[in-house]
């Protein structure tokens, strides 16, 4: 079978962004199948563009790379030019490839236009892979409003009414699809956890031992964008400081537009216990979680957001580690039902430097809580499980 794949974000584990259609795709061509990603050039993506159009095989799947910059960082109607000019690339190849079957991979909601090309010009099967409840996410984050709203409404529910099946990330997205399409076939497919490459017995590198320099180590790993609400690391850094504790540092991985904003508050509180290392390969990633007692996921409080899949939580069950957060929804219940992380209110550093302290000063119940977050990892989130069953709606 012929797979062909819409995804603009595609990433290997020598970038810095989630890796989910770089490990499907390997796993999917190992079981027989030819696979293409047409993809674009993400500043976290480990991809170099040779021209306009390049074309990379990475462990048996076709790539072909548009080279259309994008980047967090941007600006709102940069990212929106470079999702269209994508989406135009992208419908041409919707003719171009050989397919048997097409999956459209969104955010953002634009690679939906390739989608619909591949189904009502091509002829092909589709499947939407939603990442994000879009435009939902960015109605509440404002980003989105009037005609622009109901464009992208439009451009959803006629991607829902084409597809032979609809892939949510999570159980409340799917609850949240459903609303908006009753009659779509949606099962729920969450990211997945990297077992082999994050484990509780990773070893910490020697320059990352001497950056911590056995410090107590509270790690964020992930987007620093409108998104994440990057205030709650900063206030939670301010309150750990404030109670003298020394010994406890917060490091944040990755980069975003809220970024420069964020260190320059950390400047301007004087903070000491804070350090952003910028972007950091996968695998740099692993050492970090393997360096870390805990770890802190935190999003802005909005429904459509804590219905989200966000990688850092995976990465944190597979490595072993308790997770500190203020999300609710799905995440809070898995959580809190398996006995593995922490839920803080939003903008509630005190209740955050709380649950930190106790982590710090209770070896035996962190430990106990990091074991059940990687069996946790073990038992439902597997890259092999979810490639599997991804595979398994392909080939219905």
């Amino acid at each position: 079978m012929n797979i062909l794949v819409f995804y603009q974000y595609y990433c290997t584990r020598r970038g810095s962004w989630g890796t989910r259609h770089y490990e499907f795709s390997k796993r999917w061509v190992e079981a027989g199948h030819a696979v293409t990603i047409v993809t674009s050039i993400y500043d976290k993506s480990d991809i170099v563009p040779t021209g306009f159009i390049t074309r990379l095989n990475v462990e048996g799947a076709n790539i072909i790379a548009i080279n259309i910059k994008m980047s967090n960082a941007h600006g709102f109607w940069r990212r929106l030019l470079t999702f269209l000019q994508y989406a135009l690339v992208a419908s041409w190849l919707a003719f171009k490839e050989p397919a048997d079957i097409v999956v459209a991979s969104s955010g953002p909601l634009s690679v939906a236009i390739p989608g619909l090309v591949s189904h009502w010009l091509a002829r092909r099967p589709v499947v939407f892979e939603v990442r994000d409840v879009l435009p939902d996410t960015a109605i509440e984050m404002g980003l989105l409003a009037g005609w622009t709203a109901r464009c992208a409404h439009s451009l959803a529910s006629a991607m829902y009414r084409c597809s032979k099946h609809v892939v949510a990330l999570s159980p409340d997205m799917a609850r949240l699809i459903n609303k908006h399409a009753p009659q779509a076939a949606v099962t729920v497919i969450p990211n997945a956890s990297d077992l082999d490459l994050f484990q509780p017995s990773n070893r910490v590198p020697e320059e990352i031992s001497e950056r911590v320099r056995g410090r107590f180590v509270v790690l964020y790993a992930g987007t620093l964008g409108q998104a994440n609400d990057g205030n709650e690391i900063i206030e939670l850094a301010a309150e750990l400081e404030r109670r003298g504790a020394k010994d406890i540092a917060i490091f944040v991985i990755g980069t975003g537009a809220d970024l420069p904003r964020l260190q320059q508050a950390r400047d301007a509180f004087g903070l000491k216990n804070i350090e952003f290392l910028g972007l950091r390969t996968k695998e740099e990633v692993a050492s970090w979680h393997a360096a870390a007692a805990l770890t802190y996921l935190t999003l802005r409080p909005l429904p459509t957001l804590w219905a989200g899949s966000p990688n850092k939580l995976f990465d944190s069950l597979a490595a072993g580690r308790p997770i500190i957060h203020n999300t609710h929804g799905w995440m809070k219940r898995l959580l809190s039902d398996a006995g593995c992380g922490v839920a803080v209110p939003p903008r509630r550093a005190d209740v955050a430097a709380d649950h930190v302290l106790e982590l710090r000063d209770s070896p035996v119940k962190r430990t106990e809580m990091g074991q059940r977050a990687r069996a946790l990892a073990e038992r439902h989130f597997s890259r092999e499980q979810h490639a599997a069953r991804f595979l398994d709606l392909l080939t219905l």
